[in-house]
Parts: structure tokens; sequence; C-alpha cells
């Protein structure tokens, strides 16, 4: 089987997330590019980083798992982003432990947990509540997975 190459991957996380802003208002997609960087960044390999770009697709509802199961995409691609997608009601020590045991996924979540928590990113937010909020979610997100306090690690 063929696989889609990373291009054609970014191409359409871009399209399936068009038009979708992050909380603080910017393009969701400048958001897949940085844990794309993230992850080659720290090491991954080429399933990682396709999955870097898919990692929310499922969960925003821009692809369906049904898509995902027949996309042309590495197995442990799909893995990935099935590991760190989360599901509804889920507890986050279930999240977490399904991250740890899926080969790869930890990598692509701590750049997308770097990310999210980057200092400068929670800035933009407006609401001071909803800073600190998110600063606890990612925090605990973090030591649930055994990676260090510092955002960017």
């Amino acid at each position: 089987m063929t696989y889609l190459n990373l291009t054609e991957v970014e191409a359409l996380a871009r399209r399936a997330h068009a038009g979708q802003t992050d909380k603080a208002g910017r393009p969701y997609t400048e958001h897949l590019a940085a844990v794309a960087r993230g992850v080659r960044e720290r090491g991954g390999d080429e399933a990682q980083i396709a999955a870097a770009w898919l990692h929310d697709a499922v969960e925003d509802d821009a692809l369906t798992v049904e898509w995902l199961a027949g996309a042309a995409l590495p197995r442990r691609t799909k893995d990935i982003v099935l590991a760190v997608t989360k599901r509804p009601g889920e507890p986050p020590e279930a999240y977490a432990a399904r991250i740890l045991a899926t080969p790869g996924a930890l990598l692509v979540k701590a750049a997308d947990l770097a990310h999210n928590a980057d200092p400068g990113r929670l800035a933009a937010l407006d609401d001071a509540a909803t800073r600190d909020r998110l600063r606890r979610k990612y925090a605990r997100v973090r030591a649930l997975l055994g990676l260090a306090d510092d955002p960017g690690a």
C-alpha cells in the first residue's frame, strides 16, 4: 500500500481544520504546525509527525474514525492519533494510560502539551480564569504522563 506522504497529510489536516480557530482566535492550523514541528524537533519519525498533523482531527470532528480507519496511513500513525484522541467523559488517568501504552504517542502528546502550555500562547487569552484552568489541566496531564514539570519538555 502506498501511504500519504507528509506534505499530503499536512494539506489534508489544513483542509480538515480550515476555518477553525483556537481559544485565542488564531487559525487552528498554527497549533497543528507547531505540534508537528515539536515532534520533529524531539526526534519523531514520519509516522509521529503525520500523527501530529492529525492529532486533533477526530477529537474535533474534522475527520471521522471511519475515515481514519480507511486512510492510506501507517497503522502506527492511526494508533497514535486514536491514542491522543480524548473520549467524552473519559477520566484523565485512562487517557494518560492509553497514551503511555501506545508506542510513539507520548512524544506527540508531549509536543502538543508544550505548545498548549506555551506561556506566550496562554498570555493571548483574555480571561485569567481560563489561563489558570488550562495551566492546571496541562500540568495534571504532564504529571500523569510522567513528563517534566517544564511545559517545554
